[in-house]
């Protein structure tokens, strides 16, 4: 009975890490991983968490100049692009 209750602690220890991690903010998950690195870990969590330490800033979307997809073909946006108002386009349904 011990073993299963280790196994399940286990479990459930590794899974709220792994959700904490996943919901941490990027600036929180990368001050944390530079903390983490300090340590003597395995290499492979090592390398995740140096990985994880030089993540950018941003948040890999495409809906600022910093995104890749931006980035790559060369637009130079403003700061206010993207926020203006655009008209919504209702269609009228087809009756049958």
């Amino acid at each position: 009975m011990w073993l299963q209750s280790l196994l399940v602690l286990l479990l459930v220890a590794g899974s709220s890490i792994y959700a904490a991690w996943a919901l941490l903010p990027q600036a929180a998950r990368r001050s944390l991983a530079q903390g983490l690195l300090r340590w003597p870990l395995p290499r492979s969590l090592a390398g995740y968490l140096q990985q994880a330490a030089r993540a950018p800033a941003g948040c890999h979307c495409s809906g600022c100049d910093r995104a890749p997809a931006n980035v790559k073909q060369g637009n130079k946006r403003g700061p206010t692009d993207g926020l203006l108002a655009k008209p919504l386009v209702f269609h009228p349904r087809k009756r049958d």
